[in-house]
């Protein structure tokens, strides 16, 4: 009976992890929109972001589009204000693509609601719970990145 429930729990986990993928995309897509971006645009803005600073080549092999169209994709950036090139300290010849300041002025507005409410509902878990979301959310990721090395 214990392992019945246990897998029916394994299974809401991976529903509701799905359901927060979706939830997460589509709130992503709205301020992209709201940004005048397109979804590959937003998805590379939104890991220049998490990072501080990428390569052309790390955007190109995230969002899945060439090297050409990542060129157009920071071009586009750029002209919206919201990220500058950089030279490579570490490769004369490389490009560092980073937050232009004026244009983290311009997109944290849209996220500081939802910014405001993950973290009244982070507070509302124990230390013990945040260390197991914390760790699941980790694990995921590294089983992730191993399943894309496999395909």
């Amino acid at each position: 009976m214990v392992d019945v429930n246990k897998k029916e729990l394994e299974q809401q986990v991976i529903i509701d992890g799905r359901e927060y993928g979706i939830s997460y995309a589509i709130f992503r897509n709205v301020i992209g929109k709201k940004l005048g971006l397109n979804i590959t645009d937003f998805e590379a803005l939104d890991l220049i972001f998490f990072r501080g600073v990428t390569t052309p080549s790390e955007l190109s092999k995230y969002t899945g589009v060439s090297s050409g169209s990542t060129t157009i994709m920071i071009d586009r950036l750029e002209k919206a204000g919201l990220v500058q090139r950089k030279a490579n300290p570490k490769d004369r010849r490389g490009t560092l693509v980073v937050i232009n300041p004026a244009g983290a002025n311009k997109v944290a507005p849209l996220f500081s609601s939802a910014r405001e409410a993950q973290n009244k509902l982070l507070a509302s878990f124990s230390e013990r719970d945040l260390k197991i979301i914390s760790d699941y959310f980790k694990q995921s990721a590294d089983m992730f990145e191993t399943e894309r090395k496999k395909i």
